[in-house]
C-alpha cells in the first residue's frame, strides 16, 4: 500500500496561482493529497475553511504535517526547500537565486494584477452580476496589460529564452498561468510579441502534458465563451 502524503493541497483550477503550484507538484513529483476547493461554490468563504486553512480565504493553500501556509509563491519556495527538486527549478546559486526572485517580487503588481483584473472585467464580473462590462474599467486593465506583456518581451526575455535565465524557473510556470487567463477571453497575449509568443510555446511544451491538464477549464471557457465575449465588446 502506497505511503499517504503527508501535503495537502488546496487549490482551485481557475486561479492562476493554484494552476501554478498544481502544476508544479507535478513536475517536480512531489506527492500531495488533493483537495479541490469550488470557489464558485464559496467554498473558500466557509468557517471550515477559514478556520482550518486560509484565514484570508483564498487559494492556493498546503497543509504539511499541520503546518499551514498560504501565497503562491511563499508556497513554492516552500516546496522547493523540503522536497528534492531539481535546482533549475529554483536555483541554490545565489545570483541565479535572485534572478527569480526579482521576478516573483515584480509580479504581483504586473503579471498578475493586470491580467487577472483584464479578465475579471471583461468577463467573470459581467457573468457574475449580470451587468455589463465597464468598459472604462476593462480599458484601463486592458493598457496595464499591455504594458506587462511589451516589458516581458522587451525586458524580461530580451536576452534569455526564460525569464529568469537560460532554464525553465518556477517564475517561467507563475507567469505562463497568468497569460493564460486574457486568452480565455479571446485576448492574444503573444501578438506582435515574437519572444514572448516563443516563450510562451517553450515553457507549454517543457511543461507537458501537466501543462494542459490543469488548463482544461481554461480552454472550456476560451473555447466556450471566447469569441462570444469579443463579439459583445
Amino acid at each position: 500500500m502506497p505511503i499517504m502524503s503527508r501535503l495537502k493541497l488546496y487549490y482551485d483550477l481557475m486561479s492562476q496561482p493554484s494552476r501554478a503550484v498544481v502544476m508544479f507538484c507535478k513536475l517536480a513529483n512531489i506527492p500531495y493529497q488533493d483537495h479541490p476547493v469550488a470557489l464558485r461554490k464559496g467554498e473558500h468563504r466557509s468557517d471550515k475553511y477559514l478556520a482550518e486553512v486560509n484565514p484570508f480565504g483564498l487559494v492556493p493553500a498546503i497543509n504539511k504535517d499541520g503546518f499551514r501556509l498560504t501565497e503562491s509563491v511563499a508556497i513554492l519556495r516552500f516546496l522547493c526547500r523540503e522536497y528534492p527538486v531539481a535546482d533549475h527549478w529554483y536555483p541554490k546559486d545565489s545570483q541565479a537565486q535572485a534572478r527569480v526572485d526579482e521576478y516573483l517580487e515584480w509580479q504581483h503588481a504586473n503579471t498578475r494584477l493586470q491580467c487577472a483584473m483584464y479578465f475579471q472585467t471583461k468577463w467573470l464580473i459581467p457573468m457574475m452580476t449580470g451587468e455589463p462590462v465597464n468598459e472604462k474599467r476593462m480599458k484601463n486593465f486592458q493598457a496595464g496589460m499591455e504594458r506587462v506583456l511589451d516589458q516581458l518581451e522587451t525586458v524580461w526575455l530580451k536576452e534569455t529564452p526564460y525569464i529568469a535565465g537560460q532554464t525553465i524557473t518556477v517564475a517561467d510556470v507563475l507567469a505562463a498561468c497568468e497569460l493564460e487567463q486574457p486568452t480565455m477571453v479571446a485576448y492574444d497575449v503573444t501578438a506582435g510579441r515574437p519572444r514572448l509568443a516563443a516563450w510562451l510555446e517553450r515553457v507549454r511544451t517543457d511543461c507537458q502534458p501537466h501543462y494542459e491538464q490543469v488548463h482544461t477549464m481554461c480552454r472550456r471557457i476560451r473555447d466556450k465563451f471566447g469569441g462570444a465575449t469579443e463579439a459583445k465588446l
